[in-house]
């Protein structure tokens, strides 16, 4: 369900891109913000059903963040809220996972409000 969730996403980029779509700036902009959303959401969803794993799993994909030049290291500690990720990391990826689909919706209908 989820894959093809994100492949109707991405087609729906697609026919954007095909159809020059990113010339009206706000609805694009909106756009982009907003699958940048969804993809944190399911990031959130994907990680914290893991039990144990989940401590892993968040440890080496949001590492992935430390390859950025400067500024990696110390984005990565913030996500965690400290030097490793622990419980109350996990705490906060629920949160988050929580209030996003809230923020989605309201996205949407800025989205389509642009249209």
């Amino acid at each position: 369900g989820a894959s093809m969730f994100f492949i109707c996403l991405f087609l729906h980029v697609g026919r954007g891109l095909y159809y020059g779509s990113y010339i009206y700036k706000e609805t694009w902009n909106v756009g982009v913000i907003l699958l940048f959303t969804v993809m944190a959401t399911a990031f959130m969803g994907y990680v914290l059903p893991w039990g144990q794993m989940s401590f892993w799993g968040a440890t080496v994909i949001t590492n992935l963040l430390s390859a950025i030049p400067y500024i990696g290291t110390d984005l990565v500690e913030w996500i965690w809220g400290g030097f490793s990720v622990d419980k109350a990391t996990l705490t906060r990826f629920f949160a988050f996972h929580f209030l996003l689909p809230f923020i989605i919706s309201a996205l949407v209908l800025v989205h389509l409000l642009f249209l």
